[in-house]
């Protein structure tokens, strides 16, 4: 199982989560909410994702603001909040690796999902499991504690034996919530509950199923409690997500390219899905590009000038090595960071008048260790005569013929 730490901005700081997959090629991104005042580690969120890792999907989980490893302060978030939390996550995704297909939510975060499925256009299927039809529900957990919030702005809760600062904008913000949304969800929805959950009353399952259109589904999860603590009870409610939302997302069915017979020094490329998903091989390797999901691509792999990017960074860092190597240059580590943007021609400086327009690449590097600044002159001046750079600066010809 690959894990892939993540940190990235949410609503009001920056956000601890967690991407798990099998390989890069899933069958599809799962984005979990987990329940209130719990965590990304908590584990139903665990259990759940493990199994449906096992099934072929890629499961992101995080922590919502103020709570386990992400920053922030819980006093001062809401429900909007971890809604606007969801949708920085997915806007992540989509971002870094592609756009979630499935939103998952446990208790309050499927209430939460529900709610931020509108503004996440590319997934296909929302899951609630335990959740109540309306965010306002939350407010038992600390009714005897209303009042007291009610007149001095603030009190401090006890939740899961663990204490929490609730303020009166937190239940402002509830009181405003409807259900309104989930009529109008126009995505598949699978609503999982058990009839003895005592935290979140079955007929709030009733509620979320009867007010929203079909497609949409109900699974009862027989004798679960409502944070699925039993690992056979996450499993089950894992392989029942996993089968039922094969029919709503686009799972690619065609086989992997098989690896061709590719002469030492070419690359084969060749589309994949008539779209823009290519496959790569070379004599040893294969790999996907693709482009990003905003201009009609699936987002599985880097992009042409990425990987165009990608060459060059790669002979500079190899070259600086072998150079500190032989020199015996105490060059720790060396990290270069590349971008490709077009310029007009009287923006850059260094180039000729000729054209209107020219690319530049834009090359940061930075280095690690105890270098002398005339050993960090000499690195920058090789990193120059990386092959890829000079092939870069050359007069390039590119030859096209039919096969």
């Amino acid at each position: 199982m690959l894990k892939t730490a993540i940190k990235f901005q949410g609503s009001q700081a920056e956000l601890s989560g967690l991407l798990e997959q099998q390989d890069p090629e899933s069958k599809a991104f799962v984005l979990f909410a987990h329940c209130f005042t719990c965590g990304k580690d908590f584990i139903a969120a665990s259990h759940i994702s493990k199994a449906l890792v096992a099934a072929g999907f890629a499961v992101f989980r995080f922590d919502f603001t103020g709570l386990g490893h992400s920053d922030g302060d819980f006093a001062n978030t809401n429900f909007s909040s971890n809604v606007e939390d969801l949708i920085a996550a997915a806007n992540y995704l989509e971002t870094h690796y592609q756009t979630p297909s499935i939103l998952i939510g446990h208790s309050l975060g499927g209430a939460a999902v529900l709610k931020a499925a509108a503004q996440i256009p590319a997934a296909k299927a929302v899951v609630t499991i335990g959740s109540p039809a309306d965010a306002n529900h939350v407010k038992h957990l600390f009714a005897c504690d209303l009042n007291t919030i009610d007149a001095q702005g603030e009190a401090e809760v006890n939740l899961g034996g663990r204490p929490f600062k609730i303020k009166k904008q937190f239940i402002d913000d509830l009181d405003a919530q409807n259900t309104e949304h989930i009529n109008n969800l126009k995505k598949a929805l699978l609503v999982m509950h058990s009839p003895v959950d005592d935290t979140v009353s079955i007929n709030e399952a009733e509620k979320i199923y009867v007010a929203a259109k079909h497609p949409k589904s109900f699974v009862s999860l027989d004798h679960a409690n409502h944070l699925l603590t039993k690992k056979s009870d996450a499993a089950y409610a894992a392989k029942v997500i996993a089968t039922w939302s094969e029919k709503f997302i686009d799972v690619d069915q065609s086989a992997p390219v098989k690896k061709a017979k590719v002469p030492d020094g070419q690359v084969r490329v060749t589309e994949v899905d008539h779209k823009f998903k290519c496959d790569i091989q070379t004599a040893s390797h294969q790999w996907i590009a693709d482009e990003p999901l905003k201009v009609g691509g699936s987002n599985l792999g880097p992009d042409p000038y990425q990987h165009l990017l990608a060459g060059l960074g790669a002979c500079t860092v190899m070259t600086l090595r072998m150079y500190a190597n032989l020199k015996k240059i105490p060059m720790e580590n060396v990290t270069v960071n590349l971008s490709h943007n077009r310029e007009h021609g009287e923006d850059c400086l260094s180039c000729s008048d000729e054209f209107p327009k020219v690319d530049v690449i834009n090359r940061t590097i930075e280095f690690e260790g105890q270098l002398t600044q005339e050993q960090i002159g000499k690195l920058l001046v090789i990193a120059d005569k990386c092959p890829v750079h000079r092939t870069l600066h050359n007069k390039i010809e590119v030859r096209t013929g039919l096969r």
